[in-house]
């Protein structure tokens, strides 16, 4: 267990689908708002684990008081390995099927739910799922249906992926896994089987308040996708295209996150 500035992290193991070892990790902030507001659960991205989330869970777990947990999905960084690649469908199934389950193994009957990129994706699942048990749902970058930007940003991905220093740099966190973890990013999504891939319908049955952000220079994802996630929500809604941002505004404009995020579940 680690103590930084009163906030606690301790890491766990939970089971995932067919027993699937998950590694998890919590964070523990000293207020005493914590027991009093709903946990906020992160999800990450197509090529993210718990260490990439770097400090940004500590820094929110001290500016709002809250819980936060987060988990490697299987097959990335600390969990189990994995051998068959996602299916069409595995946004679904994260939200609707594993989530859920790895809720109840943290003993949380309420939650907020905060995705980045695809893990927004399933985090739109999630609370749709859940209903009134999410409290509000946080989307960061998060694609809603299959754009050439994304797939253009895929692809020179893969260029700058071919350079063993730049692919080394992702082993640190995924270690003998990390091949399968780039395929399961580069091979899903250029799929033409996964061109029809849409989040309209599932949005459309969120009802919880949702902030919506997304970086002005997205290389994976135009405005029309923080826009279309707005209008589609049923809830209150709050929408901000930051400025000079890219796709993982956590890392390029962590303070100016965070404080949106406190404000907004404040």
């Amino acid at each position: 267990m680690k103590t930084s500035d009163a906030v606690t992290a301790q890491d766990m193991q939970l089971r995932g689908p067919a027993g699937a070892r998950l590694h998890a990790r919590r964070w523990r902030p000293g207020q005493a708002k914590v027991g009093k507001h709903a946990p906020i659960v992160l999800l990450h991205d197509s090529l993210g684990c718990i260490a990439l989330w770097r400090d940004f869970p500590e820094r929110l777990a001290r500016a709002t008081g809250r819980e936060v947990l987060a988990y490697d999905r299987h097959g990335f960084g600390a969990s189990q390995a994995r051998q068959e690649l996602p299916g069409t469908d595995f946004v679904c199934e994260e939200g609707t099927q594993v989530l859920p389950g790895l809720l109840a193994q943290w003993g949380l009957e309420r939650c907020v739910l905060l995705g980045h990129s695809v893990g927004g994706g399933m985090a739109a699942h999630a609370a749709a799922h859940l209903g009134a048990a999410c409290e509000a749902l946080v989307t960061i970058a998060a694609q809603c249906f299959v754009e050439e930007r994304t797939l253009q940003g895929i692809r020179n991905a893969q260029a700058a992926f071919a350079d063993p220093v730049e692919f080394s740099r992702l082993e640190k966190y995924h270690g003998d896994k990390t091949q399968w973890v780039f395929d399961a990013w580069t091979k899903t999504w250029l799929s033409p089987a996964f061109a029809d891939y849409r989040l309209d319908e599932v949005l459309g049955q969120v009802r919880c308040p949702a902030l919506v952000l997304h970086g002005e220079h997205d290389e994976y994802g135009s405005p029309a996708h923080p826009q279309r996630i707005a209008a589609a929500v049923r809830g209150p809604v709050e929408l901000a295209l930051l400025p000079d941002c890219h796709h993982v505004p956590h890392r390029e404009q962590p303070e100016e996150v965070v404080r949106r995020v406190v404000r907004f579940l404040g």
